[in-house]
């Protein structure tokens, strides 16, 4: 039996991967509430914190996939060392430049630079584990661990995307403004190094060695690529203005500061849902489950306006929630099989840039909707981000199904090892 046959994906990376990558997306997740939070205490005004939140946002989306087109060529480990520690500068920048004298158009600067610098660990997990199960594990067994881990690792981004905003609210109530953004800095100082340094990375490394020379940058424009692009910016859109929405509802119910609760019953349905992936039938296609999954996004969204009580909003999210989990992990399953050789963490930081982007983006749009014509117009919104996330769904059927990893050519092997 070869040595590939026998090896399990765990073993593969070591018993310590999954729980240092699941801290170490934490600062991620407390930046964008630890920055909200930070500038209305320190320059009272609410404004002006949403401001800088979205500029957070911009910064990581613009700047993602050149993160990653640097590890594509450099390796995670010598990328990740530097801009963890420079993410960690930023953090503790934006600490002090709230307090200072400068105007605010050097808040906003440093925000920016605040999610420039963001290690964006979720996505670098992706293409890590990809290379990894490419290099270890046996063909025929690689699809179903490729869902898995996809499951799995979208799992992880909502319950991190759920902690964090909780995390930082404590600190920032218990301790002061400036805490969450000031322990964002040091977890991100300890445990991105750690990721970075850990012995998955130089794994990951050398079976991306074995490939041949890069695809082409005009590969990453393709239509097969772009539609995954397209559908995760829809649930990108859909998460801010769900978002946003939710609050300007809660605060028609005279409870604004319980949206974050409220929203989290999403989290919690797209979680569950999401490790589920992994049990569905081969025969159940990518491009079915993101045609059925998006479509019961759009039909829950569609409900919405209809909504009047708290309890029936959470019961909507849940409901929405079994909806986004398989369409992530379809979505991200997609990106990883159609990633040109030698691109994967490109395609990786692109589809998790194109989420932040579509979160800004749409909360900007959203609030200013709802403060002009109402929570009712507002609620409107994420029906109309799931749209774009079933019309991608529908081309992305036209295109078909990927060429799957599993094959026995030696030259196709070599071709897809660092996937």
């Amino acid at each position: 039996m070869s040595v590939q046959s026998e090896q399990s994906l765990v073993r593969s990376v070591g018993g310590t991967y999954f729980p240092l990558a699941l801290v170490a997306r934490m600062p991620y997740a407390m930046m964008v509430v630890g920055v909200l939070t930070l500038v209305v205490a320190g320059r009272d005004s609410l404004a002006l914190g949403g401001l800088n939140s979205a500029m957070v946002g911009i910064g990581a989306a613009s700047c993602g996939p050149l993160l990653g087109a640097a590890v594509d060529r450099f390796g995670q480990r010598r990328v990740l060392l530097v801009v963890g520690a420079a993410s960690s500068a930023m953090l503790a920048a934006m600490a002090w430049v709230v307090y200072s004298p400068l105007p605010d158009a050097a808040v906003l600067a440093v925000a920016f630079l605040v999610g420039a610098t963001a290690p964006q660990i979720a996505p670098l997990s992706r293409s890590r584990l990809m290379a990894i199960i490419s290099a270890c594990i046996a063909p025929g067994r690689r699809v179903r661990v490729i869902n898995s881990t996809m499951a799995y690792e979208s799992a992880a981004d909502e319950i991190v995307f759920i902690v964090g905003p909780v995390v930082a609210g404590v600190l920032a109530v218990t301790i002061d403004p400036w805490a969450p953004v000031v322990a964002a800095a040091v977890l991100t100082l300890i445990f991105v190094s750690a990721f970075a340094l850990h012995p998955s990375a130089a794994t990951a490394q050398a079976s991306s060695g074995r490939t041949p020379a890069a695809g082409s940058v005009r590969e990453l424009a393709r239509p097969r690529v772009v539609v995954i692009v397209v559908g995760i910016l829809g649930v990108g859109l859909f998460f801010g203005s769900m978002l946003t929405s939710l609050t300007a509802f809660m605060a028609d119910h005279g409870r604004p500061e319980e949206a974050g609760l409220v929203y989290a019953a999403m989290g919690v349905g797209s979680a569950a849902l999401a490790l589920g992936v992994a049990a569905f039938p081969v025969g159940f296609t990518s491009a079915a489950r993101w045609l059925v999954f998006g479509g019961l996004m759009l039909a829950g969204a569609l409900a919405l306006p209809a909504v009047s009580s708290v309890t029936g909003m959470v019961v909507a999210l849940l409901v929405i929630g079994l909806g986004i989990g398989p369409t992530l992990v379809t979505q991200y399953g997609l990106g990883a099989r159609r990633s040109p050789v030698g691109r994967s963490a490109t395609v990786m930081t692109m589809l998790g840039s194109a989420v932040i982007l579509g979160q800004s983006l749409a909360s900007a749009v959203t609030g200013g909707i709802a403060e002009r014509w109402g929570t009712d117009a507002a609620l409107l919104l994420p029906a109309a981000a799931a749209l774009v996330v079933v019309v991608a769904g529908a081309v992305n059927a036209r295109i078909g199904e990927p060429s799957v990893t599993v094959v026995a050519s030696p030259d196709r092997e070599a071709a897809t090892a660092g996937r």
